[in-house]
């Protein structure tokens, strides 16, 4: 299990009703004007691009949204428009709507869809090509969220999208990275560049994208680099001009669902009717409180909220405060808490239009303060196994799934106190390596089980025609006492996501550190039994001998790229903050 866990994190990290919920009953004058917006992003290029919509007159979600477009040109390996994304809005009151835009599975799909020859697929197998392509859902979300919380014309969010690409973007040392991580000589039959690909956990990059980033010689763009993608400029500017039905209707659907029916790899049944029939949705935000403090984030089918709720319900009951960042028995609680949370993640999440997820149940304080029972700050817990929270239907199984993500998360608030926080993915680095019109399509199927029955019982997660493949993105909002937004912050890097953002939570809440240095504090990570600190050289490194005297017998530390990003209030002033291991950073109109 844990070379399983390290070789899945190394792999990703190197590189329709609505409901809006307002917390703890937050009055009118909550709403406060700010002197200026602000974006932080994975890019400065992308922050750029929403802090321009900011100083053109636009709301929160008018910049995010740019953001979202933007990066998909300057971190095409991570999200954009061939992807899915979960976004989490405030209205600049505390009223707090959530958006889903994760991708679904074709209507071709079942139980048995990464199943050949008589086997399931593993996970490498699965990803390059047509099977494990989603029906992309960021432009659907795109659309529905600019309808109700936009202000500037739909066609003004595309146009620094639309400038990078046609004047072109420069290579940074992150990019050049990953593309020399799947660089492969184009000389070796194309059976063998698949087998390399495959070795190395990622897709077969296609010919166009090749021709995109790499040189003639095979070598990746070096860093410095201009990039120009006029496929994509092009296809932005039609997307710009005649809206989301350029996405699911017409030529890019054709072109979509040709290229995965005809992939090189993994050929699948997707159809322009599969893109036709996608619908972004609103879902009830999923709020809880910590201590004074109340979050908000998304449900299923993310199991970003239960999960971040859920550790921190764990250890309220723990003076976090008076033991401090620097003592091992905080990370030694932090570990315990999300071996729990994870335990319930892997069994009872799943998208909620298919499966009765115990939603309630799981952030339940009375169900959370029996399972804290279990945690003591003096000795680690022999095994961990899911809890039965209130609501749980008939047992499912739960199986490891593994995740491995090139994902972005970015956070934008505007004057008037309006937030969004939202991440968009791809899923792996590159997707499924497949591109269209200039951008590379997800390979989110893949974050289904794709083995669907453990010992005789159903996976929740299982893959379904229409359903949407569980997640751990993790959009957050966090509320003061008053009702008035602290905090935006949301992170990339599949399973950690929910253990960085509780983190950074705590950090901020518990410690009193700003977000930046929250969010810079090293990482761990213990999904199960053993525990996965980020990075080598920190301080949390250091204190392997004392977690490991506390019964951990299994501790490493890597050195892996984590990516957060966060916008926090401070004396009614806006205060940006972006992983230092990332090329992140925060910028005001």
């Amino acid at each position: 299990m844990f070379a399983r866990l390290i070789a899945c994190l190394a792999a990703a990290l190197l590189l329709n009703g609505c409901a809006t919920v307002r917390p703890a009953a937050a009055p009118e004058s909550a709403s406060s004007s700010l002197e200026a917006g602000m974006v932080s992003a994975a890019d400065p290029r992308a922050a750029q691009a929403g802090a321009e919509m900011l100083r053109q007159g636009g709301s929160a979600m008018d910049a995010a949204l740019a953001t979202l477009l933007a990066l998909n040109v300057v971190e095409p390996q991570s999200s954009g428009i061939g992807g899915g994304g979960f976004l989490v809005a405030d209205d600049g009151k505390g009223g707090v709507t959530t958006y889903d835009g994760r991708e679904t599975a074709p209507m071709a799909a079942g139980p048995d869809w990464f199943r050949m020859n008589g086997q399931y697929l593993s996970r490498r197998q699965a990803v390059p090509g047509g099977l494990s392509v989603g029906v992309p859902g960021n432009v659907a979300m795109m659309a529905l969220a600019h309808g109700e919380r936009g202000k500037l014309p739909w066609k003004a969010l595309f146009q620094p999208a639309i400038r990078l690409a046609r004047e072109g973007f420069e290579v940074t040392p992150r990019f050049h990275n990953y593309l020399e991580r799947y660089r492969i000589d184009d000389s070796l039959p194309a059976q063998s560049r698949e087998l390399q690909y495959i070795a190395k956990g990622g897709p077969v990059l296609s010919a166009q994208s090749r021709a995109l980033y790499y040189r003639p010689d095979g070598a990746p763009a070096p860093v410095g680099t201009t990039i120009r993608n006029p496929a994509l400029a092009t296809f932005l500017e039609k997307l710009a001009a005649q809206g989301p039905q350029a996405f699911y209707e017409g030529a890019n659907a054709e072109a979509v669902a040709q290229t995965v029916a005809s992939a090189p790899s993994n050929p699948a049944a997707m159809t322009t009717a599969d893109l036709a029939a996608y619908r972004a949705k609103e879902r009830e935000p999923v709020c809880a409180t910590y201590r004074i403090y109340r979050l908000c984030g998304m449900g299923p089918p993310s199991s970003g909220a239960t999960t971040v709720i859920g550790i921190l319900g764990l250890l309220e009951r723990f003076d976090l405060k008076a033991l401090g960042k620097d003592n091992p028995v905080s990370w030694h609680l932090i570990a315990e808490a999300e071996r729990l949370t994870y335990a319930d993640r892997e069994r009872f999440l799943a998208d909620r239009d298919f499966v009765a997820v115990p939603v309630a149940g799981l952030i339940a304080r009375n169900y959370l303060a029996a399972r804290s029972a279990l945690i003591a700050p003096d000795r680690t817990m022999a095994d961990v196994e899911p809890g039965n929270p209130p609501g749980a239907g008939a047992a499912q199984a739960d199986t490891f799934t593994p995740d491995v993500p090139s994902t972005s998360h970015f956070v934008a608030v505007d004057r008037n106190g309006a937030a969004v926080s939202l991440t968009s993915t791809i899923e792996g680095p590159f997707g499924s390596g497949l591109m269209v019109n200039g951008y590379f399509l997800n390979n989110e199927l893949t974050d289904f089980s794709l083995v669907p029955e453990e010992d005789g019982k159903p996976v929740a997660n299982r893959v379904a025609a229409g359903k949407r493949p569980l997640s751990s993105m993790s959009p957050t909002l966090v509320y003061g006492p008053d009702g008035k937004l602290r905090l935006a912050i949301g992170a990339a890097g599949g399973k950690t996501i929910p253990a960085q953002v509780a983190k950074a939570i705590i950090g901020v809440l518990d410690w009193g550190l700003s977000a930046q240095d929250a969010i810079s504090l090293p990482l761990i990570y213990a999904p199960g039994g053993d525990i996965v600190i980020v990075e080598k050289g920190s301080s949390l490194e250091a204190m392997i001998p004392a977690l490991q005297a506390l019964g951990h017998a299994k501790v490493s530390a890597y050195s892996l790229p984590l990516k957060a990003n966060a916008i926090e209030v401070v004396d009614g002033r806006l205060v940006g903050a972006a992983d230092p291991r990332s090329e992140g950073q925060a910028v005001s109109e």
